[in-house]
């Protein structure tokens, strides 16, 4: 019997407007924590609905209690409450029911026969075990609208029903993702034990060089084989799929469901991550993820093996070596599967948790609004529900943890909690006093900067101007580059505000991503150094130094921010700056690499940052072969192999783009991403012809018809593609006209804004064919201030991308996060 060789589950992450309520999606709240008292509502003045939508699980959004549709039932029942005034009629019925109510409570011989409340929750057996107990509530006495009351219980029991099927369904997805964990763990220190007891017969110690190695047979699967793990991976996929689509009148749960769809491989591919081996007595596929190039060079090479060697039998055996190396990549594969399984776990107590506070809090307004005493009643329901009793999830939380301690942390707990509950990192005021001091340096050097510029006629046109060809390059390479970065601040300000989940989107770690304000910092620190060493340069020319005797200060600071980038000291965001290098990394080996929501981001970044790439291309070129010196700044600008160069670094970010979703392609078999493809295809044509036309603005007007079209076509395509794809908007049946039904912002008037000066910006490479300039600034400055209308552009667009992306998933990312586990066992190899 196949079990799951994929731990597929959801571990969603929730944004939030501080870092205490981001750790209570992870640490979920203690019982008095779920209780309203009144010292919380005096010292929190935000309404319980927003607080509820900011704590919710984003990927599970629809399976919540739908606390607004709640309060829209209990806003309607107390507006028909106020509406009906009594009249004498009204009030003589009413008398009669008193009394007629009060002859029914009593038998004849005076005594009471039951003191009931005003409503009775009965509770029906399901039709089927997966879909649990039903409850329904019954009126017994006279509410001021009936029907409305009615309307009002309907739908709580109905959210009730839909928490208890939800939780369940979850409950038991998790239950058996542990039980396949636990036999991944068995299998793995099997296969320790044995390689130990290895390097035990061969006298290696532990700590040697020589690697302890052991031999298994391997054994080709039979297509009977193949067939049966084809159909235990349709029949788990279905499974999911009545999983997610378990309330299917959602349009959520339509997305949900889909995302768990992946694209069926060739089974000539699915061979390539494993191998079946024999180990004592048991038939174990060991899987390679293809994530990494070193993983698919293997592969590509293990398929042309296969090729050459077609005529030997399928079930030909031969010797692997399962060495240590081997088997730590296993453990860290599991390793990093319990973690994730713990936070679903942590993320299904929560999810108890909010709801159950949610039943409190709208039980206790329908108590105010109708003086009837229901939240005692309906509150035993909802706590002996299956939800809110079942102590499944806590034991096996208790059990992973144990596991984890036992076979991952060496004994050590805090070892082990560092990596189970990673505690959020503590923002620091005192940042902020920084940033302010930095920022009032900066803006002071810049206004110095700008006035002795100006002073000297530095950027006004001359036909021969060094300092705008060596110097102004490096200004606006570093200008461009943190201006993007300060946007990125602002984005991560207006995400936290709007509650959108960006943390989790970009899968950043809870302990190391940087928050607004060390985005800030780091713009506010670098920007002032940059502008310092800038004015300083400056100063001297203006004092009668030689340009030659000051130009390598410009190529120093570049080779400064380098250097930082790369330093291996834990100093200024070192973990960030890693990161930063293994994304660059990824992107710049694409289609070999996985790719993540982080990467393809990234990716985006860069094709607004065409010309910073440019300036960097020029610059590297001038220091690098000692241009500088000579002040020949002519030969990286006419050196054929240059200008190649400048061509290749024109398509670069959009050749990285297109092979993304290529690879996208290939692991998820959407035709969407094909698609997208042809966007950035388009975009390098456009590119290419624009590049081609500025160096040779001579070439008369069938190159400039040329930039014209393909320049048109790209921004066509990237327009439609940005409001329809990214943004989600232009939505025909929408109830928000030309928008989507999902909005963030109140006021629709700012997305109608922002699809404007999208529009607008867009545009900027009509300066390439109008030629305009600012009177008689030179023309690099002309081309700064595009370049930096694009990436205002991009900024702009990253809002909205990341908006739509944690409403309607649109990257199909995060919905379901497949975790691949090393090893699978099957019955028998023929």
């Amino acid at each position: 019997m196949l079990f799951h060789s994929t731990l597929t589950t959801t571990f969603p992450s929730s944004s939030s407007s501080s870092s205490s309520s981001t750790s209570s999606l992870l640490f979920p709240l203690s019982d008095s924590a779920l209780l309203p008292t009144e010292s919380n509502n005096n010292n929190n003045m935000v309404k319980f609905s927003k607080q509820f939508e900011g704590q919710l699980i984003p990927e599970w959004k629809h399976a919540f209690v739908d606390y607004c549709q709640l309060k829209n039932d209990l806003k309607k029942l107390y507006l028909l409450k106020t509406d009906n005034k009594p009249d004498s009629t009204a009030a003589t019925g009413t008398v009669a029911r008193t009394v007629l109510s009060s002859i029914k409570n009593f038998s004849i011989f005076g005594h009471q026969l039951r003191d009931h409340g005003p409503i009775h929750v009965h509770k029906k057996l399901a039709s089927s075990v997966s879909k649990g107990d039903m409850y329904e509530t019954e009126l017994l006495e006279q509410f001021a609208d009936t029907a409305a009351a009615k309307e009002f219980f309907s739908c709580l029991d109905f959210q009730l029903n839909k928490v208890n099927q939800f939780f369940k369904t979850k409950e038991t997805e998790f239950m058996e993702l542990g039980e396949s964990l636990k036999k991944q763990l068995e299998i793995l220190i099997d296969l320790k034990t044995a390689i130990q007891h290895r390097c035990q017969t061969r006298d290696i110690t532990p700590d040697s060089k020589e690697d302890g190695s052991i031999s298994y047979t391997i054994s080709g699967e039979s297509d009977k084989d193949k067939t049966e793990q084809e159909q235990s991976q349709e029949n788990i996929n279905e499974e999911l799929e009545k999983t997610e689509l378990a309330f299917s009148d959602s349009p959520r749960s339509e997305e949900m469901g889909n995302s768990t769809k992946t694209k069926s491989l060739d089974p000539k591919w699915r061979s390539v991550s494993g191998q079946v081996i024999s180990f004592q007595g048991k038939n174990i596929k060991m899987n390679i993820p293809l994530t990494t190039p070193s993983r698919t060079f293997s592969a590509i090479s293990h398929l042309f093996k296969e090729d050459l060697t077609n005529s030997k039998k399928s079930n030909e055996g031969t010797k692997l070596h399962i060495n240590k190396t081997r088997v730590h990549h296993a453990e860290k594969m599991i390793k990093g599967a319990f973690v994730e399984l713990y936070k679903g776990l942590g993320f299904l107590k929560t999810y108890r948790q909010l709801n159950k506070l949610a039943f409190i809090k709208i039980l206790k307004k329908f108590d105010k609004v109708t003086g009837k005493q229901v939240l005692a009643i309906y509150l035993k329901v909802v706590e002996s529900s299956y939800f809110n009793s079942s102590d499944k999830v806590i034991k096996l939380a208790d059990e992973v943890e144990e596991l984890f301690i036992k076979n991952f942390a060496e004994e050590d707990k805090r070892k082990a909690m560092k990596y189970l509950r990673p505690k959020q990192r503590k923002e620091s005021h005192g940042i902020t006093f920084i940033v302010g001091l930095f920022s009032g340096c900066f803006i002071a050097l810049l206004v110095g900067y700008v006035i002795m510029a100006h002073i000297m006629g530095t950027y006004k046109r001359h036909p021969f101007s060094l300092y705008m060809e060596t110097v102004y390059p490096v200004l606006s390479m570093f200008s461009l580059m943190f201006l993007h970065f300060f946007l990125y601040g602002c984005n991560i300000f207006a995400w936290r505000k709007t509650r959108i989940n960006y943390s989790f989107i970009l899968e950043l770690s809870a302990t190391k991503e940087l928050k607004y304000r060390d985005v800030f910092l780091i713009c506010t620190t670098s920007m002032t150094a940059v502008m310092g060493v800038m004015f300083v340069h400056l100063a001297l020319l203006s004092k009668g130094y030689s340009i030659t005797q000051v130009q390598v200060i410009p190529g120093l600071l570049l080779l400064l921010f380098l250097l930082l980038l790369v330093c291996p000291f834990n100093i200024y965001y070192r973990s960030s700056r890693y990161r930063f290098l293994r994304v660059m990394r990824n992107i710049a080996f694409s289609p070999l690499y996985k790719v993540l929501m982080l990467d393809f981001f990234m990716a985006d970044q860069l094709c607004s940052q065409i010309p910073m790439l440019r300036n960097l291309e020029y610059m590297a070129c001038y220091y690098i072969t000692g241009s500088y010196k000579t002040q020949n700044y002519n030969y990286c600008m006419n050196a054929k192999h240059y200008r190649d160069l400048a061509y290749a670094v024109s398509f670069l970010p959009y050749y990285w783009r297109a092979m993304q979703c290529a690879r996208r392609w290939f692991d998820e078999g959407q035709t969407s991403h094909l698609v997208n493809l042809g966007k950035y295809v388009s975009a390098m044509l456009a590119a290419g012809s624009k590049v081609a036309y500025e160096k040779d603005k001579t070439k008369g007007v069938g190159w400039l018809c040329l930039v014209v079209i393909m320049s048109s076509g790209a921004t066509v395509y990237q327009l439609y593609w940005d409001f329809v794809k990214d943004w989600g908007l232009l939505q025909v049946n929408s109830k928000n006209p030309w928008l989507r039904n999902d909005l963030m912002l109140r006021r629709k008037t700012i997305y109608y804004v922002s699809m404007g000066l999208n529009f607008i910006l867009r545009l900027a490479w009509l300066q390439t064919v109008l030629h305009s300039t600012f009177g008689h600034v030179d023309s690099r400055v002309t081309g700064l201030f595009l370049a930096a209308l694009e990436v205002i552009r991009r900024g702009l667009w990253n809002f909205f991308r990341l908006e739509n992306e944690h409403l309607n998933n649109a990257g199909k990312f995060r919905a379901v996060n497949p975790v691949p586990l090393p090893f699978d066992e099957v019955d028998e190899v023929d």
